[in-house]
């Protein structure tokens, strides 16, 4: 009697009540697929926006240039001095050889292609859809070292481990357009389109070093980060297809999270000293070379 009652030619409250649900759910499955989502083949076609990094480069790069050598004088009569010197020459060298020491708009460009075949190469294909990058900016300074400390078990020992405090602050960032893809109630049903600006605001940590064991049969130190730095990203975001939602706070969180987590399950460092090492230590080293040269810097 009740399923006669709902089912009845005769107009009701519960038919009313039952439409009036039904047409909600239609009007915010059509609002979200048309407004928000996007079904298209080629999603970010259609769209006259596309991510970059901060324009106002030159005034970044030149406040952090005049910070660094702020830095660098009253740190003078610091031991890690040198050191500081010294990595900041490496970070280039690295930054070079990652635009295939190319300079302008040509390394910029080798640097770009790079990072977005790494970024294809490790994205979850089910849930994202191809990666651009837009554009990139590998910044200008380098980590610095300061605060060093000298850890011994006693005066008789040699030096057990060193920590320094590190900060890092530096313009690089990177430009991304990709999609969210949506597989329910069909495999592809809709993409969310999604354009990102990432940059870096500070990485302030200690790092521990640890130097290499005497009695080792593949003597190395060891360069480690305690879980507890901290990390502060700068991101910008717009979501969406014809309706927009800009710089979301949960996805700034969620990225901030994950790339926290990377850096704090990533094993220490270990850099063998050359010579002293057996074929098969050179070839596990010379492995971990190949796949740090495929990953961006």
């Amino acid at each position: 009697m009740g399923s006669n009652y709902v089912f009845s030619l005769q107009p009701t409250f519960t038919q009313g009540l039952i439409l009036g649900q039904l047409s909600i759910l239609v009007l915010l499955v059509l609002i979200l697929k048309y407004l928000f989502l996007d079904s298209t083949e080629y999603p970010f076609e259609t769209s006259s926006y596309h991510p970059r990094v901060d324009n106002d480069l030159l005034l970044r790069k030149q406040k952090i240039s005049s910070h660094s050598m702020a830095e660098s004088v009253d740190d003078k009569a610091e031991s890690a001095e040198w050191f500081n010197m010294l990595l900041h020459q490496v970070v280039e060298i690295y930054r070079s050889k990652l635009r295939d020491g190319l300079t302008g708009a040509d390394g910029d460009e080798v640097a770009r292609k790079r990072i977005e075949d790494y970024a294809n190469k490790i994205r979850p294909p089910g849930f994202l859809d191809h990666i651009n990058i837009h554009s990139v900016d590998l910044g200008v300074s380098a980590p610095r070292l300061y605060n060093a400390r000298i850890k011994r078990q006693n005066c008789s020992e040699p030096l057990s481990e060193a920590e320094f405090d590190v900060r890092y602050t530096d313009t690089i960032s990177l430009a991304l357009s990709t999609s969210y893809l949506f597989n329910y109630p069909m495999p592809s049903f809709a993409r969310l389109p999604v354009s990102l600006t990432i940059s870096l605001s500070l990485f302030k940590s200690s790092i521990i070093i640890t130097p290499p064991s005497p009695t080792s049969s593949a003597p190395a130190f060891t360069i480690a980060i305690p879980p507890d730095f901290t990390l502060d990203l700068t991101t910008t975001s717009l979501m969406g297809s014809r309706a927009k939602l800009a710089n979301v706070p949960k996805l700034h969180e969620l990225i901030q999270h994950q790339v926290r987590r990377l850096l704090a399950a990533r094993d220490p460092w270990r850099v063998v000293l050359p010579g002293l090492s057996s074929t098969a230590v050179v070839a596990e080293m010379q492995q971990v070379l190949r796949e740090l040269k495929e990953e961006p810097l």
